[in-house]
């Protein structure tokens, strides 16, 4: 316990974990109401990133670095999340002329 930072060490783990379910349902909140397909990929970041923080801090509180290895799959994941998301908007909009995930119906054949 001692490579821990003094910082870390004076704020309890319940603040990590309360942070952190603050975050992931915001993200679930704009996922279920948002229209905007670009404001639904920033949601999902945000909870992916809510899950990153919590699984850092309960690394960082019990001084183990293994939970560490997963945040670096779930920041692996989310790039090409990302990725593909981003692109799958940009052909969308080139055929919709918009973003909102409602008109993707019109794209059925």
């Amino acid at each position: 316990m001692n490579n821990i930072p003094e910082v870390i060490r004076t704020i309890p783990l319940d603040y990590y974990l309360y942070f952190s379910a603050a975050l992931f349902v915001i993200g679930v909140i704009g996922v279920l109401t948002r229209r905007n397909a670009i404001v639904i990929f920033m949601c999902v970041e945000l909870m992916l990133n809510s899950v990153n923080l919590l699984l850092t801090a309960i690394a960082s509180y019990r001084g183990d670095s293994s939970a560490q290895v997963f945040v670096f799959f779930i920041m692996a994941v989310a790039a090409a999340e990302v990725t593909v998301g981003l692109a799958i908007i940009v052909m969308t909009y080139r055929n919709i002329r918009s973003t909102d995930v409602q008109l993707l119906n019109y794209l059925k054949w």
